[in-house]
């Protein structure tokens, strides 16, 4: 199922949204197209690999704290490819303006970034000893969408559904959002059985699982910011 938009209402212009998406687009032209370094090189070095973080715990003194902590926020903001980055932002594009909206600016990029950083951690914790590097803003992103599935778990959300044929689709949020978790939830265990923790490597589902699950907690202790409060009950 590909979300295409939804009819949450919003009051405010959502400049932090707008910020993240043009920083993501820049800083993917900067990767791939701008930087005198081969853009290999700079994944290697500004994505996360969780080793890192496991080697530094573990007292080794081939990693330092800067090594291991400083790509936890900048392989947020890198993407391997022109369709990996266009899937995130059109996601953040759709759902993030209204979690702005109960956020406020800056508690909204402070969830962001939280969200980040908890997918790093659920995904370390499956995949201890991975040596790939890991970019893209879906665990920050997938957050999102886990507050957009507690807040607004009835909105409409239109939804391109491929089976046999294309079907175009009002479905409930929480039906979208709930439906993407599992998947990603049933890929990130098959993965983990069919490859072990040691090799990591393709899609990090456990990412993903884990930017969610922090998003629906964490919508619970951030403060509404919303001046005009509504019940959305459509």
């Amino acid at each position: 199922m590909i979300p295409l938009k939804d009819d949450a209402p919003r009051f405010i212009t959502p400049y932090v949204n707008y910020f993240l998406l043009i920083l993501n687009v820049l800083v993917f032209f900067c990767m791939w197209i701008g930087v005198p370094a081969p853009a290999q090189q700079v994944v290697n070095y500004f994505g996360f690999q969780p080793y890192r973080v496991t080697a530094l715990l573990r007292g080794s003194h081939a990693v330092n704290a800067e090594m291991a902590f400083i790509p936890v926020l900048t392989a947020m903001f890198m993407h391997a490819s022109w369709l990996h980055l266009i899937s995130n932002m059109w996601v953040l594009y759709i759902f993030g303006d209204n979690v702005e909206d109960h956020l406020g600016h800056f508690g909204y990029l402070v969830f962001y970034l939280l969200s980040g950083v908890a997918a790093a951690v659920l995904h370390t914790f499956f995949n201890p000893t991975s040596r790939i590097p890991s970019v893209g803003a879906s665990g920050a992103i997938a957050g999102i969408m886990g507050a957009y599935f507690v807040l607004f778990p009835s909105a409409r959300v239109l939804t391109l559904v491929p089976f046999l044929f294309v079907f175009f689709l009002w479905l409930p949020a929480w039906i979208v959002l709930g439906y993407w978790f599992v998947v990603q939830f049933l890929s990130g265990a098959a993965t983990s059985i069919a490859y072990s923790s040691q090799t990591g490597g393709g899609i990090a589902f456990w990412a993903h699982v884990g930017g969610f699950v922090a998003g629906v907690a964490l919508i619970k202790l951030f403060p509404s910011q919303r001046r005009r409060r509504f019940r959305y009950d459509a």
